[in-house]
């Protein structure tokens, strides 16, 4: 298939959560009386950081080795029109969370984060019976207690709780459920612990463990966004395979590089380090899928593996020199597809015996209802629930059902903090209806039309050819403008 990842609640939160108790117990009432927990799937969403369409084997021409994930694909569903939540990591994972796209969305910037109402994946799943878990990147849940991982649904997390936490990938902290804790072997200027396989490592143990209940791991790798560093044996492996321009930092004393003030570090091999992260990611998935297939649990879970928004360049990282979102145009913090159009692929053995190739849209809303749809929840007994996302269960599975057509939506609000955001205020939108993309990089500029089937790298402008259509997007980007 080859083609040419200690507190004390507040009052507040305990009424909170005795709510979520009572909803659980009034959702398990809806389960089929045919499906036990031990017939639903265990899942695994693997959500990678700011990793390319093109930057792994299955959807093209790398020259980057991931055959973990290749395998994956090959023997699973290989989703070509799959989108994230955002073109950045906090709207796109906040997205992801809730089942909502940027026209429920109340801010659509980098720095929105969840609220103590929201429902999250991680509940709907507990209402369903399962055991849940986060490993790695978080930083949607500004406040502990109350929207950290604990509050929002999961039973246990390790890794990182802010966005700047994730920075780094020889941390010299991270979390345990609410507790900070020191990683001893990256004190004092060592680099003996690397992030994503601290991450691997703790999801492997308690996969190891034995489960009551079908389990939920969400494993958010904060790799292969910069900084840009990998273990040397990963780098090794693409030693001279590239052309290298040494990446600076601030290795003069003051900032020499774009975003050398967040990645100070001088990277003497930016592209065979950028390389070998990926490499190293598809390596630790392998982990993850041999200890599934030890356990004897491989069969009936599902692995979902996707990326939060399209390639960077920061730190060295160069997107033109790997193609990282061919064929489509832009990266990070654009709308066009090479922004928000990410690799999505699905395995699950027990529902997916006849590998293929799936060109359905969707995006990050859609597995809100996708999930529930998994545990046999019925969210419209969930109160107060404002979710747009459409469940594609019934494309887990040979002989899918096609789905209607349907608008996808997309909204990025620029904001103060981010070196490579612009003006502040200025809003991008984009939508997507069948092959039609429409896309508007701030409300007083013009709409721009594509066909994105016969044109994805959206370079033939299409409004004039095509007035009605045209209008037709006008009058959604007006509607939801903010």
């Amino acid at each position: 298939m080859n083609k040419n990842t200690p507190f004390h609640a507040s009052k507040a939160l305990r009424s909170l959560l005795s709510a979520t108790a009572l909803i659980a117990a009034t959702l398990s009432q809806t389960t089929s009386a045919e499906s036990s927990p031990a017939e639903r799937p265990n899942i695994i969403f693997i959500l990678t950081d700011d990793l390319g369409f093109n930057q792994i084997g299955a959807y093209g021409d790398t020259p980057i080795k991931t055959p973990n994930l290749d395998r994956l694909a090959n023997e699973g569903v290989l989703f070509t029109q799959a989108y994230s939540g955002n073109t950045v990591c906090s709207p796109s994972r906040v997205s992801l969370f809730t089942g909502r796209d940027g026209r429920l969305m109340t801010n659509n910037s980098n720095t929105v984060k969840l609220a103590p109402y929201d429902h999250t994946i991680a509940h709907v799943l507990k209402y369903g019976g399962y055991d849940t878990a986060l490993f790695g990147k978080y930083s949607i849940g500004p406040e502990m207690g109350v929207t950290d991982p604990l509050a929002m649904g999961f039973d246990t997390w390790y890794g990182m709780y802010t966005i700047l936490e994730g920075h780094r990938q020889y941390p010299h902290f991270l979390w345990r459920d609410g507790v900070k804790i020191r990683i001893e072997e990256n004190e004092g200027g060592k680099q003996g612990a690397y992030a994503q396989e601290l991450f691997t490592n703790e999801a492997i143990k308690y996969i190891e463990q034995d489960h009551e209940n079908p389990f939920f791991v969400f494993l958010s790798y904060s790799s292969p966004h910069a900084e840009l560093a990998a273990p040397q044996e990963y780098i090794d492996q693409y030693d001279g395979k590239f052309e290298e321009t040494p990446y600076l930092g601030m290795s003069t004393g003051k900032e020499v590089e774009k975003y050398g003030a967040y990645y100070p570090a001088p990277v003497e091999k930016p592209n065979a380090t950028l390389a070998a992260m990926v490499t190293a990611l598809d390596d630790y998935i392998g982990q993850i899928v041999a200890t599934l297939e030890e356990k004897g649990i491989a069969e009936n879970t599902i692995i979902f593996f996707s990326s939060d928004n399209g390639p960077h360049d920061e730190g060295g990282a160069s997107p033109e020199y790997f193609e990282a979102s061919s064929p489509y145009k832009g990266m990070k913090r654009d709308l066009y597809d090479g922004g928000i159009h990410v690799p999505m692929i699905a395995h699950w053995p027990a529902a997916i015996k006849e590998p293929r190739i799936d060109d359905t849209p969707w995006a990050f809303a859609d597995v809100f209802p996708t999930f529930a749809d998994l545990a046999n929840v019925d969210i419209n007994m969930i109160p107060r629930l404002k979710v747009n996302g459409v469940s594609i269960s019934q494309l887990l599975k040979d002989n899918p059902t096609p789905m209607p057509e349907r608008t996808l939506y997309w909204e990025f609000g620029k904001q103060a903090g981010d070196p490579n955001s612009g003006v502040i205020g200025v809003v991008f939108q984009a939508a997507r209806r069948g092959n039609w993309k429409a896309v508007r990089y701030g409300l007083d500029a013009p709409v721009e039309l594509y066909n994105i089937d016969t044109d994805p790298g959206e370079s033939k402008e299409l409004s004039i050819k095509h007035p009605e259509i045209h209008q037709e997007f006008v009058d959604l980007f007006k509607e939801h403008e903010g």
